[in-house]
This record gives C-alpha cells, structure tokens and sequence, in this order.
C-alpha cells in the first residue's frame, strides 16, 4: 500500500512541473504572454497623457502650419528653383538689418572638404 501511494506522489510530483509551464490564464495567454500584455498595457497608461497633450497641440498648430506653407510653399519652391546645390554656399548670414545673405563658395573652397572625411 506504502508503494502504490509513494508511486502515486512520485507521478504526481513529476507532472505537476510539467502542467506548471503550460498554465494558461483565463484568456488562453501563459504567463510570458500575460507579463507582457500587462506591461504594455501600463506603458500606454503611462504614456496617454502626453499623448493627449502632444494631440491638443497639433490641434492648436495646424492653422498656422496651414498657413505657413501656403504663404511660403511657392517662394521657397522658387528658391529651389534657382539654387542647384546648397553645397555649393556657405551657412546664412544675417546682418544687423536684417538683411539674408547667402555668399557662394569658392572653387576652392568647394574642392576641398571640411574637417576629416571617413571612408
């Protein structure tokens, strides 16, 4: 009798590991599934606020977003248009006046590159 319930706790003992790694919750998730599931779920908590704030204010910008590039859009088309490669410029200067100058480089300086180039 000893050894038929010795047997059955043995048996018993070496399943239960087994059944342990293939617990499943009421979902039909294991348990990897559900940590993760509930750890994305807190990073979209976590995040929702500032994703509404991010969503008010692209709200409050798309007018004059609207605006800007149906002022601008045109002028800065032309701009393209004329200048073939901005490589070929130095940086944007603005003066005291206000004024925007944009100096060409020279040959040589377009010839040789700035700095230390990696190949």
């Amino acid at each position: 009798m000893k050894q038929i319930a010795l047997s059955a706790a043995l048996a018993l003992a070496l399943a239960l590991p087994a059944q342990a790694e293939e617990t499943t919750s009421d979902n039909g998730f294991n348990l990897m599934e559900e940590g993760a599931r509930l750890l994305f779920k807190g990073l979209v908590q976590e995040m929702e606020p500032a994703l509404k704030e991010m969503e008010e204010l692209s709200d409050q910008l798309e007018p004059a977003l609207r605006g800007f590039v149906e002022n601008m859009g045109p002028a800065l088309g032309d701009l393209l248009g004329q200048v073939e490669d901005f490589s070929k410029y130095h940086p944007p200067e603005i003066l005291p006046n206000g004024d925007i100058i944009l100096r060409r480089k020279t040959d040589d300086e377009i010839a040789a590159p700035e700095g230390e180039v990696e190949l």
